[in-house]
């Protein structure tokens, strides 16, 4: 690996993993026309730590506050004398991330099936295009007023069964579950805030798998590989924590829904390319 492919794949991991326009579908469709390579295991890792690093930055106050929030509530658990009445905001935003979270249990036993669909262009083509008419909808959906403090455990939960769907490659995780939120009458910049928070169980879970995979594996260390992995890793943080104030930006203006035409564009093309056998790479 180049230290151009390395910054190349750290920016795309950056932009594609918050954006709603599907990250696995572009490494996907950039292997198949580019010619770019799959970054092994570790650098995997590597980027997917790094975006993870990028919302805990982002929304460190929430992070803190969940945390300290989540030993608190455990601690009343065992409490002679629980606090009574409504609990605080990030003790509930916690709860709302766990209820949200365990639908993606039920879609471990088909992981590698899942995954498999990543190595169809056209199939991810079409996902894409799906995802672009979910974005197209979401910004015209009536602006709804949930917030922490007053969604409900169907709400959170009916956007987790999304979240389970949206792992398949060519559907965009943040736009898919963005969407869900907005349709169960989340206030726009919560509907982005709970899908990225929602996102750290969720990308911490699957880069643990991948490191016990890699540890048992015992893959060696490519010479010279560090500083290239570091590099990728600082352009992914970086590149994705902008990203992450992009999405509030447009999604607080109604425009969430602009990366639909990106999304129809891409999807549309690529197919195009692939349903006449062609690439932009030279074959092997």
């Amino acid at each position: 690996m180049t230290y151009l492919m390395s910054a190349v794949l750290g920016f795309v991991q950056g932009v594609a993993e918050f954006l709603p326009i599907s990250s696995s579908g572009h490494l996907t469709l950039f292997q198949h026309f580019f010619g770019m390579e799959e970054p092994d295991n570790l650098f995997n890792i590597l980027l997917h730590f790094a975006t993870l690093l990028a919302v805990c930055i982002y929304y460190f106050q929430d992070v803190v506050e969940m945390i300290v929030e989540f030993f608190r509530g455990v601690a009343s658990l065992f409490s002679r004398d629980p606090s009574h009445g409504n609990p605080p905001e990030a003790r509930r935003l916690v709860l709302l991330i766990i209820v949200g979270t365990l639908p993606l249990f039920l879609v471990l036993p088909f992981e590698s099936k899942v995954e498999a669909f990543g190595s169809n262009p056209i199939f991810v083509c079409c996902a894409l295009l799906v995802t672009g008419c979910i974005l197209f909808f979401s910004d015209r959906m009536n602006q709804g007023r949930k917030t922490a403090r007053n969604a409900t455990l169907v709400d959170v939960l009916l956007v987790g069964v999304v979240q389970g769907f949206a792992t398949i490659p060519g559907l965009s995780r943040s736009g898919c579950t963005i969407s869900a939120g907005m349709a169960r009458g989340f206030e726009r910049k919560f509907a982005v805030r709970y899908s990225f928070l929602m996102s750290l169980p969720a990308v911490l879970g699957a880069t643990l798998l991948k490191v016990i995979k890699t540890v048992q594996a015992a893959e060696p260390l490519p010479e010279g590989a560090l500083p290239k992995y570091l590099l990728g890793m600082v352009i992914g943080g970086v590149v994705g924590y902008f990203a992450i104030g992009l999405v509030n930006l447009l999604a607080s203006k109604g425009k969430f829904g602009a990366f639909a035409y990106y999304c129809w564009a891409a999807g549309l093309v690529f197919l195009i390319l692939t349903l006449m056998g062609w690439t932009l790479v030279p074959a092997a």
